[in-house]
């Protein structure tokens, strides 16, 4: 009977706790109406991974609370890129140039064209398992990739912290959010006998993780250069207007 309970409580958590882990995060980016610090590539990462994740349950069963988390983490990544989005900072890809990126990738100004990319990636994805869908070489392929992809999430977050030499801007709920919740879901996994992809990815990830902590303590979360001279700028704008 004890068991049967920790096994439930362990199925909710694991289904709502990651989701809610950006809530502190986007509440911080609105209330200081600045998204700098935070890698709009999380987003990228976590709704490709989740939607494929989702087409990975079609062909091999896992946990129900794991799908019911994918789709919360897709309406919660969707409410945090639209945050992102609006609140982006000055500085940022789209008002400096042209991109590097081919396409532009994930650096488009507009929210309506990462909505247009999403459903595209959900036509073809879902075109291809009608064709490929029976095969057990793709659906192994599809969840090396949903789960892979996702075990790289925290590296677009360890990139942005490594070029500004700071964690300014980055939550450290957040960050405590990914620590524990990967270390909890890889216990998860092992103890619930999922698929081998979940378990080699969760391990990954967690060790970028662990990376990440290393950053916290030898970078702290000062303000980074740019983003001072950002508020130097706005200051001295303010200032020459109020001359006027």
């Amino acid at each position: 009977m004890v068991a049967s309970w920790l096994s439930t409580c362990a199925s909710i958590g694991m289904a709502v706790g990651p989701p809610l882990v950006y809530a502190d995060q986007a509440f911080s980016i609105v209330k200081k109406k600045d998204a700098s610090g935070f890698s709009r590539d999380v987003c990228a990462i976590l709704l490709i991974a989740n939607i494929t994740r989702c087409f990975f349950r079609l062909g091999e069963y896992y946990e129900l609370a794991l799908l019911i988390q994918s789709v919360l983490m897709i309406f919660a990544q969707l409410a945090l890129l639209y945050i992102c989005i609006r609140y982006r900072p000055r500085l940022s890809p789209e008002t400096l140039g042209p991109s590097s990126r081919p396409i532009s990738f994930w650096q488009w100004p507009n929210y309506t064209q990462y909505i247009e990319f999403l459903a595209g990636l959900i036509l073809c994805q879902g075109i291809l398992f009608l064709i490929f869908g029976r095969s057990e070489l793709f659906i192994s392929m599809v969840g090396f990739f949903a789960l892979g992809l996702e075990s790289t999430l925290p590296i677009p977050q360890l990139i942005s912290n490594y070029r500004q030499r700071s964690l300014y801007g980055f939550r450290m709920s957040t960050l405590i959010g990914w620590v524990g919740g990967d270390s909890f879901k890889t216990v998860y996994f092992f103890l619930q006998a999922s698929p081998i992809q979940f378990k080699v990815c969760a391990i990954f990830q967690l060790s970028i993780d662990v990376l990440i902590i290393v950053q916290r303590v030898v970078y702290g979360n000062a303000a980074p250069t740019s983003a001072l001279l950002a508020e130097e700028d706005e200051l001295e704008q303010a200032l020459a207007l109020a001359e006027d």
